[in-house]
Parts: C-alpha cells; structure tokens; sequence
C-alpha cells in the first residue's frame, strides 16, 4: 500500500518516503509514526494512541515523543507554525490534515518507475498547473539555441504572472532539454496537469514558433497552432502564444488577465540578445564564466538603460561571486551590487524576477536586510509561482534568524522548481536554517542532498561539515572539510566572513565557527 499526498509517496511495504524521485532519508521509529497518523487522518491521534502503536506500549519520555514528531515533520518539509500537513491539537493530540490518495501497488515497483495511470509522483496542486517544456531549434544554426530558450523563458515569465495558475519553474522543466520525453511520465515527475511543448525555426529574419498544449495524464492534445513573423516582432509572437495558451486552460479569464500576460523585458532587440545569451549560463561555476555573463549584462544596459532585469541579474552575479569567495575588493563591488540592485528596483514596476534578484544581492553582499525583506517582500507579491523569489526569502530568513520561516519558504521554492540547479541552494538554505535551532541531524541530512545536488559549491561543504561535526559525526565533518579546501584552499576560520552571509544574530555566526573548528577547519 502506498500513500501518495501533496508530493510525497510513503511506500509502507518498501518502507520508504519519496518526494517526488528523491528518496527522502527518514528514521524507523518516525517512519512508523507517519504510517501511522496517515492511515489514522481521519481523527486525532492522541499520545497514548501514538505510543502503543509505534513504541509497542513501551515507556517514552515526552521529550522523545516530540521529538519524533517533529522529525516527522522535518521529513514532509513541515515544520514551522504553519503545521499543513501534521497539525497539533493541544492536550488532545496531533492529526494528519493533508489530503491523501491510496494507491495499491501489486507490481511493487519503485515510485519513480510507475507507469501507466497508477498515480503520479507530485499530487497535482488545487489549481491548474503547467510545465512548459525546452522548445526545440529547428534552426540549422546551433547558435539559435540561446534563441529558443529565451522565448520559453518569456512563455514561463508570462504564465507565472497568473495567481490563479501554478506554473513550473524553467529551471526544473528545461532539465529535459534534448531528450525524448514522455508527457505522461512529464507530467507524473513534476506533479502538473499540462505540459506545453513547441518548437522555433528560425530562417533569415523570418521566425515560425509552434506550440502544443497536453493534457499530461491522457496524453490528449488540448491546443496547437504554429505562429509565424519577423525576428523584429519576436515579443509579440511570444505574446500571441502565451495568449492561446491561457485561452485553452482557462477559456473565460479576463482579458485584463490576458493583457497582463503581456510584458515585455525590453523593446531593444539587440540588448535583449546580451541578456539571453547571458541567461543561457545562469549558474556561473568558475569567475570567467561570471565576468563573461556581467559583460553582456553591461552590453544589454547600455544599448537599454531601462532594461531592469539586465540590472537585476548583473547585481544577482555580483553576490554569486561574493558567495565562492572571487571578490577581491569587497567594498567596490558591493557598491556596484547597491546601484545596480537599486536600479533595478526602480525600474520593475511588477516584474518580480529582478526585484528578486536585487533583493539576494542587497542582502547577501550589501548587508542590507531590512531593505531586501521589502523588496522580496514586493516580489512575491507580484508573483507568487516565482521560485528563486520563495528560495531568496528563504535565505533572508536565514540570515535574519527566522528559521521556521525560512523552512517554510524554502519548500515551497522547491515544489516549484522540482528538479532545477536551484535546488541545491535551497537544500543548502534548509541546511543552514535547522543547523542554527540546534537540529543538528536534520541539518546533515539537508546538507548531505546539497552536496550530491552541487557538489563543488563550497557553501554546501561547509555547513555539511559544521553540521556533522556538531552531531558527533567527526569522520564525515573531517571528509566534508577535506573537500572544501580542495576547492577553496584559503578558506579558514579567520577569513570565512569574506563568504558568509550577513547574519544578524551574533550567536549564529559563532556557531558556526564552533561547527567548522570542531570539523578541522584551520585557524588562520
């Protein structure tokens, strides 16, 4: 018997608990519990109920009883006062509120091998939801490529203005870039209803973008068309798309909704190519490929100086390289961060992606904040399917001790973003939240899924080892350790405020400090 709820599948024969295709690490004696207030949601379970059927009768203290239950709600990503899914009645007991679906499994295979109609691996959210898939180049020119992918980017943006419609972040659906997919399966692995797929061919200054909209769980074709133009008019093509497919979910949405749909980055096509070809390597990994993708963003700026995501990314960038420590001169490029992050307030008006961006950067190399909670603040309230706008709220949180918060926030990021490279950071993120409450196990087990996600981000290392070292695991601290200074020979207790965040509890930082000189990190 499985139980699959929200986007999760607890697997009690196989006695295992997946979220979405990750295995998620989860101890006997809490995995018991869960079976046990899942199969029992239609009341409360009280503790006497709890501890005959987990611990057999067998005397528990009430501080290992609350500790299994909030290691149950670590698991589901439910801690914090919001209590969605296990929630607390006092001196009655707890119950499971969430909503749950039964799927026998006679085959017994593993969740992410299902087929067929047995369930998908993400419970379709209570809205409509949709991926919109990489668009293939039909172009003969392999340097288009950057082309297709900026026009699903816009398609994406456009969508998540929506309130009413759950869309999926581009950087978990362009993970099937270049493969053969199954919608089917597409839609089980993200947990949507609809899947857009389409193509752009490109020939001359002529541009042909065709687009299918399926109904994930049937494989029926709901919309296509094909939407011819000029090159020059590429942003009222995306505009056309992105109207029909809004029409073919929803037939009777405002056209007021529709026309909010319609936003434009900038109307200067050449600085709009600098910004695309900056996007296509969002995730710089070395500082050429950061210094590489600030130079077009500068391009973009000064052929569109009222080009606010330009602005918005180049201050994002600035604090990624702050993060693996490649500042060599602090206060100027943090100054820079300041006005490009400012600038690019100014000019969003609503488009939450830059005020995004501009609030990590004021917070995380700037040290403002304040002033970025009211900016991501203003972002999430623009758009609230952004999913780097959930994880950079998460990490404010973070910094400013709010770690419920931030917990809550970071989950939420990635449902939205199931499967992209930002899921590592908000594995981090989480890591560090549970780290700085004393949570020292769930903190490693967060840790551990930011290593395997990024693996040579250094910021994942070192709460792994702080983690590890404060749980008593001195081995895997000094492994994590070891790794770190393969990749950031310099690091040392000494120099780490170069590459920490801007924490405003004292006690964190030291905390810190404590975990990293336990795990071996050196002095000076």
């Amino acid at each position: 018997m499985r139980y699959l709820f929200e986007d999760f599948v607890l697997d009690a024969d196989r006695r295992e608990l997946r979220r979405g295709v990750r295995l998620v690490a989860i101890e006997p004696k809490v995995f018991d519990l869960l079976v046990h207030v899942i199969t029992n949601h239609d009341r409360v379970v009280s503790k006497d109920d709890l501890i005959a059927a987990v611990w057999k009768g067998r005397i528990v203290s009430d501080s290992a009883l609350t500790s299994c239950i909030n290691a149950a709600r670590t698991a589901l990503g439910d801690s914090g006062e919001a209590q969605h899914l296990i929630k607390t009645f006092p001196r009655k007991g707890i119950r499971f509120v969430g909503g749950v679906r039964l799927d026998h499994n006679p085959s017994g295979e593993a969740p992410a091998d299902i087929g067929g109609n047995s369930g998908p691996l993400l419970s379709l959210p209570d809205r409509p939801s949709i991926a919109v898939l990489p668009f293939a180049n039909m172009s003969s020119d392999p340097e288009q490529e950057y082309l297709a992918d900026g026009i699903v980017e816009e398609i994406i943006t456009a969508l998540s203005r929506m309130r009413w419609l759950f869309v999926i972040a581009r950087t978990s659906s362009s993970t099937y870039k270049g493969r053969a997919v199954d919608i089917k399966q597409v839609g089980r692995e993200l947990g949507v209803r609809y899947v857009l797929e389409g193509s752009v061919r490109k020939s001359g200054s002529r541009l042909r973008i065709t687009g299918q909209l399926i109904e994930a769980s049937t494989g029926l074709h709901l919309w296509a068309d094909r939407f011819d133009g000029m090159v020059n008019d590429i942003f009222g093509l995306q505009d056309r798309v992105t109207e029909a497919v809004v029409g073919a979910i929803e037939p009777k949405l405002e056209q007021t909704e529709i026309e909010r749909a319609r936003r434009k980055p900038t109307d200067n096509l050449d600085a709009y190519d600098c910004y695309l070809r900056a996007v296509a390597n969002y995730y710089p990994a070395t500082p050429e490929e950061a210094s590489a993708m600030l130079t077009l963003l500068t391009r973009a700026r000064n052929l569109d100086p009222g080009f606010a995501a330009a602005y918005g990314m180049a201050a994002w960038c600035h604090a990624r390289r702050k993060g693996f420590g490649w500042v060599s001169d602090k206060e100027k490029e943090a100054a820079e961060a300041a006005r490009l992050a400012r600038k690019a307030v100014e000019l969003s008006k609503d488009d939450a992606q830059p005020l995004a961006w501009a609030a990590f950067a004021l917070a995380l190399l700037v040290g403002e904040l304040d002033e970025a909670t009211v900016v991501i603040d203003r972002a999430l309230g623009l758009n609230q399917n952004l999913a780097i706008g959930w994880a950079t709220s998460g990490w404010l949180r973070v910094w400013r001790g709010e770690p419920d918060m931030a917990i809550e926030h970071l989950a939420r990021a990635m449902r939205l973003s199931p499967l992209g490279p930002m899921v590592g950071a908000a594995q981090s993120a989480t890591a560090h939240a549970h780290f700085f409450v004393g949570r020292h196990e769930e903190a490693c087990l967060w840790a551990g899924r930011t290593t395997v996600e990024s693996p040579r981000v250094p910021g994942g290392l070192r709460i792994l080892a702080a983690s590890n070292a404060l749980a008593g695991h001195s081995e895997r601290a000094r492994a994590a350790v070891a790794r770190l200074l393969q990749i950031d020979p310099s690091r040392c207790i000494t120099n780490l405020k170069d590459v920490l965040g801007p924490y405003r509890r004292a006690q964190d930082v030291e905390k810190y400090k404590e975990g990293l000189r336990k795990a071996g990190l050196p002095e000076s």
